[in-house]
Order: C-alpha cells, then sequence, then structure tokens
C-alpha cells in the first residue's frame, strides 16, 4: 500500500511562484516610463496583430508580459469592467486603482485555488491633469499590487533592464527623449559578453496615453511617426 503524497502549502506555493516567474520571464520586456505630457509603453513585439500594450478606457491604458492568451483574457475582462462601471455610474468613477483592485483579486484567486498559476505581469496605468495626478500599477503572478513612480520594467530581464533604466532615467523629459531610453534599455543585451543590439521601429510596440489630448488619452504611435522620434535629436 503506497503511502500518500503531501506537499506542504509553503512548498506548492513556492512551486507555483517558480513555474510563473519561469514563464515570464521567457517574455519580451515592456518598458512603462513617464514624460512630460503623459505616459509612455515600449516593447520589442515585431507582431502587428497580438499587442502587448492596449487601450482600457478613457485615459487608462494596460500592459503585459507572458503568456498571450492569458493576458488577453485579463485585457478583455478590464475593458468589460470598465465598461460596465462608466455605464453604471459615471466615466470618472472608472480608474486605474479600481481596475488594478479587480485584478488583484483574479489574479490572487487564481494563484491560491487552481493548479495552475498566471504565467502574466501586468501595467494598468492612468494618466492625470497633471503629472502628479498619473496613476501606474504594476500587478504580479499572485495578485500582489504595487504603485510605481516614474518607470516600471516587466518581464524577461527586468531587474537588469531596470538598473539600466535607474542610471538614465529624468522626470519630466520629452516624449522622444523618453522614447529613445526607454528603446536603449530595451536593446540592453542579456549580459556583458553579449554583443550590442538595435531595434528599429518595425520590431517595436509604442503606444502613449497623452495627458494634452481629448478625452481618450490613448495613441499609438508606428510607421513614419515612430520613426522621426527615434530620430529625433534629443538634449
Amino acid at each position: 500500500m503506497s503511502m500518500p503524497f503531501y506537499v506542504s502549502p509553503e512548498q506548492l506555493m513556492k512551486d507555483r511562484a517558480d513555474y510563473a516567474r519561469k514563464g515570464i520571464a521567457r517574455g519580451r520586456s515592456v518598458v512603462v516610463l513617464a514624460y512630460d505630457e503623459g505616459i509612455c509603453f515600449c516593447t520589442e513585439n515585431p507582431s502587428r496583430a497580438l499587442h502587448k500594450i492596449s487601450e482600457i478606457y478613457d485615459r487608462i491604458a494596460f500592459a503585459a508580459v507572458g503568456k498571450y492568451n492569458e493576458f488577453e483574457n485579463l485585457r478583455v475582462a478590464g475593458v468589460r469592467y470598465a465598461d460596465l462601471r462608466g455605464y453604471s455610474y459615471d466615466r470618472v468613477d472608472v480608474t486605474a486603482r479600481g481596475l488594478a483592485n479587480a485584478y488583484a483579486q483574479t489574479l490572487g484567486t487564481v494563484f491560491t485555488t487552481e493548479s495552475k498559476p498566471l504565467e502574466v505581469e501586468l501595467v494598468v496605468a492612468e494618466v492625470g491633469a497633471q503629472p502628479a495626478d498619473d496613476q501606474v500599477y504594476r500587478l504580479t503572478y499572485d495578485g500582489s499590487v504595487a504603485d510605481e513612480r516614474g518607470y516600471v520594467v516587466m518581464g524577461g530581464q527586468a531587474d537588469r533592464l531596470g538598473a539600466a533604466l535607474a542610471d538614465r532615467y529624468a522626470p519630466a523629459m520629452p516624449l522622444a527623449a523618453a522614447l529613445q531610453l526607454g528603446v536603449d534599455v530595451l536593446a540592453t543585451p542579456p549580459d556583458d559578453d553579449s554583443p550590442a543590439r538595435t531595434l528599429d521601429a518595425a520590431g517595436l510596440e509604442v503606444a502613449v496615453l497623452d495627458r494634452t489630448g481629448t478625452r481618450r488619452a490613448f495613441r499609438r504611435i508606428a510607421g513614419q511617426a515612430l520613426e522621426a522620434l527615434l530620430a529625433a535629436p534629443t538634449a
């Protein structure tokens, strides 16, 4: 007669966390950074159809790394949440904080009750009327939420890329400078022995939340507009 197999809750949670982290680390990084007139999102993504950066609501955007089908389901759920809340109450009642809390509950429940955690990491960002009003929340696979300021890096090499970004980031940068910094950071080689890389517009997905725009602040930047920003002189 075989003995029942027992795994302690601590070991089970550790195994799930390790599994999720490995899946997320395989994804290409996303850089989110504030600039003088909004929030910029950039990632290495040659696909024109499968987006890692998306609009959720008027002034709210979503960025993700990990398994595409899992974070796409979360994006759709976020759009439904925002639409329902805006319709039932008022558009100003739809906030990044409320959306982040809803995502945290979903991620945390799956992590603790399902056999497999979601292999995703998310950023939910809302642009305010002033830079001090911007909200950026980073959510991890277990439902943990961090209130970020200035910049965020998710995905593979997040620690290495975050350190490179911290050395050069300055508040209130113009968009061209912020974008060029983000792209330079994304091109950081995985280790000191690897050759330097260069990323061009065709291999990038870029979007902004622009506080100077109309009600809908989200805007994708691609093609000639992206090439011009990448080539613009910066101080």
